[in-house]
């Protein structure tokens, strides 16, 4: 939501902060659980129901708007990265602003909650592409480990957002950036041979699927 939307008078002003109030609502609230009713995410932003679903007509629009605004960040974070002329630095930059930022929390968190549409799936593949292409460019640099893989990364991503401090949004920044060090060096191409296989394109995928 761009300041230009929020800064509009009248009810198309009210509107659009609603709405940043709905979504940061929504995102508190089913990252504490999945299966909470759409009402609470109502009463965390102080709007009235109606409000919500006139944007948002069901619980699954509201989570699939969550996530796929989660793979835009994703996405938009890697054509950053892309930029960077050094692969190492491109690669080790994109995932801390991914961790910063908290984009896999949700989209995780919520995995198989929702259909995804066509365009998630167009976009998902973009994703991919973006973090292959990041990958093959760390290894060209000589300074990732030859056997890391394109999915090493989003499982790297998980690990980080699997820390959670209740309540303490700083603090679990904090945990989450020291883990994602410790991850970093264990990509580095100084470092002993990994034990297993790394997974394989689309092992993950199946939790994707709404139960």
């Amino acid at each position: 939501m761009s300041e230009t939307e929020t800064a509009l008078p009248g009810r198309r002003g009210q509107a659009a902060r609603n709405n940043i109030l709905i979504l940061d609502a929504a995102r508190h609230v089913f990252l504490g659980d999945p299966k909470a009713p759409i009402s609470q995410v109502a009463e965390r932003a102080g709007v009235g129901i109606s409000a919500l679903y006139r944007r948002y007509p069901s619980k699954e629009v509201l989570l699939r708007h969550i996530c796929h605004d989660g793979l835009l960040l994703y996405i938009g974070e890697a054509e950053v990265a892309a930029e960077e002329p050094d692969g190492w630095t491109a690669l080790t930059g994109f995932l801390a602003r991914v961790v910063e930022h908290d984009v896999h929390s949700l989209t995780v968190h919520l995995a198989g909650t929702f259909t995804p549409t066509p365009e998630m799936g167009q976009d998902a593949r973009r994703a991919g592409e973006l973090t292959k292409q990041l990958v093959e460019r760390a290894h060209a640099s000589g300074r990732l480990r030859p056997d890391v893989v394109a999915e090493d990364i989003g499982m790297i991503l998980e690990c980080c957002a699997a820390i959670r401090v209740d309540d303490d949004p700083d603090r679990t920044l904090e945990l989450r950036n020291r883990y994602l060090a410790l991850l970093v060096e264990g990509l580095s191409a100084k470092g002993p041979d990994l034990p297993g296989p790394p997974p394989r394109p689309g092992e993950m995928n199946g939790r994707w699927r709404p139960s």
